[in-house]
Formats: C-alpha cells, sequence, structure tokens
C-alpha cells in the first residue's frame, strides 16, 4: 500500500493533467471520429466508416457557402484589428498621453462585456444608423471584440522588450523608422502573428454577435447551430476537424521555428 500511495503522490500532477487533457479533448475525438461515419444526413448515430465525406467535403448543402462567409469575415476582421489593434497596443505601451489609463481601461471592456449584450448594442446601433444586419455589419462586430484581444496580446510582447536593442540601435545612426523597421518590428512580429491568429479564431468561432448582426448570411457556427437539432452533417465534422488539424499544425510549426532560433 505504501508503495502505491508513494508512486501515486509522484505522479499525481501527471494524472490530473491526462484527465484534463483527456476531458478537453473528448469532442475534439468524437469530431474526428463522426466525420468518417457514413451517416447521410442525420449524423447522430455511428453507421459505417467511410473516406466519402472527405473527398467531398461540400456534400451538405450550404456548409461550403457557410465556411466560406465565416473564412472572408475572419480574414477581414483578423486585418483590420491586428492592424488598429498594433497601433493602439504601440501607443499606449511606449507613449504617455492625456486619457492613456481610460483608454486603457476602455480596451478591456469588450472584453468584459457578455456577447448578447454585445450583439444585441451593436444590433441596435446598426439599425439606428439605418444599415441593415449582413456581410459589413458582422464584420465591424467582430473587429470590435476582436481589438481588445490583440491589444492584449500585442501590448504584452511590448512591454517584454528590451529598451536597450533600440538605443543600442540609435547609437548605431539608425533613425526612428529604421530602428523601428529593423529592431523593433521584428521582436514584435510574433506577438503580432499571435494576435492575428487569436483574432481569426474568435472571429471564425463567434456564434452569439453573429448572430445578431448577420441578417440572413449564414456563416459555419449559424449552419451548425441551425443543423444541430436533426443532426450536423458529417461534412462539418470534416470542416471541423480540418480547421483542428490546421490550427495545430500552425502551432506546431511554430514551435519548432521558435526553437530554431532559439538554437541559433
Amino acid at each position: 500500500m505504501r508503495t502505491i500511495s508513494r508512486w501515486f503522490q509522484r505522479n499525481l500532477l501527471r494524472i490530473y493533467a491526462l484527465i484534463a487533457f483527456t476531458y478537453l479533448l473528448i469532442p475534439v475525438i468524437y469530431t474526428i471520429a463522426f466525420s468518417f461515419n457514413n451517416g447521410g444526413r442525420s449524423n447522430l448515430v455511428w453507421k459505417s466508416f467511410t473516406f466519402d465525406n472527405w473527398l467531398n467535403p461540400c456534400g451538405a448543402p450550404q456548409v461550403c457557402e457557410a465556411l466560406g462567409n465565416s473564412i472572408k469575415i475572419g480574414f477581414l476582421a483578423t486585418l483590420f484589428s491586428t492592424i488598429l489593434g498594433t497601433m493602439i497596443a504601440f501607443a499606449i505601451g511606449r507613449h504617455k498621453f492625456k486619457g492613456r489609463s481610460t483608454t486603457n481601461l476602455m480596451i478591456f471592456l469588450p472584453m468584459a462585456t457578455p456577447e448578447i449584450v454585445l450583439g444585441a448594442s451593436l444590433l441596435s446601433l446598426f439599425l439606428t444608423l439605418k444599415v441593415n444586419p449582413g456581410f459589413w455589419p458582422t464584420v465591424v462586430a467582430h473587429v470590435v471584440f476582436c481589438i481588445s484581444f490583440v491589444v492584449v496580446t500585442v501590448k504584452a510582447r511590448i512591454a517584454s522588450l528590451d529598451p536597450r536593442l533600440e538605443q543600442a540601435a540609435m547609437d548605431l545612426y539608425a533613425n526612428e523608422f529604421q530602428t523601428f523597421r529593423r529592431v523593433t518590428l521584428p521582436l514584435v512580429a510574433p506577438g503580432i502573428a499571435a494576435a492575428a491568429l487569436l483574432a481569426f479564431s474568435l472571429s471564425f468561432d463567434d456564434f452569439i454577435i453573429t448572430n445578431f448582426n448577420s441578417g440572413t448570411m449564414t456563416t459555419f457556427p449559424k449552419f451548425v447551430y441551425v443543423s444541430a437539432a436533426r443532426g450536423i452533417p458529417p461534412q462539418a465534422n470534416v470542416i471541423g476537424s480540418a480547421m483542428f488539424i490546421i490550427a495545430l499544425s500552425i502551432v506546431i510549426l511554430g514551435q519548432i521555428v521558435g526553437r530554431k532560433r532559439a538554437v541559433k
């Protein structure tokens, strides 16, 4: 008994980690498994194994159209929020100005506001301005809540920079623009890339704000929600699995590149 007790004490953290990862990965494993299910329109019960769903991911009606809308909205929201959020992060992190603390507080409001409140408020704003819900209102709504995450991520990267590197560049007769382009920007680039990936994932995954502001346009989360009552088609599982694999590959690739740079 003492041997078993000591083994549990030594491996308790590993056991907790294994349970946590298992709990987190169960939905992912289910999604991947049922992407190979020959379930037809209803994908609630396992019937037989097939590769047809992966060979024809657009087999379900409107699934690829919804995916295309989500990708376009995610790309535009990521582009605008990354540019604006990075500029705001540099302004807050590097400059002192009147209202800086208030601006810093305001940045966190979209993160702290419940999505249903934010979505309804944006819809009311668009209707007041006589703008019909649709593609561009959804893009604007996504930019609003993505900017906060971009600012927080990039600002953390800026705060970790060593100012002596920029001072050394200026000592070597580099002007402010050259210092920013050759020293500051490459050092902040990993934070900007991480913020962009986070913004895209949040935009692609969003349902509540999108449901308020998209009108009749269908995005991938809305398609999954509408299809859930009769069984999510296996093609949706294929797309979800593919997005997970792509995201995981990007993270692994980033880790490999980071380790190689650290070794050099």
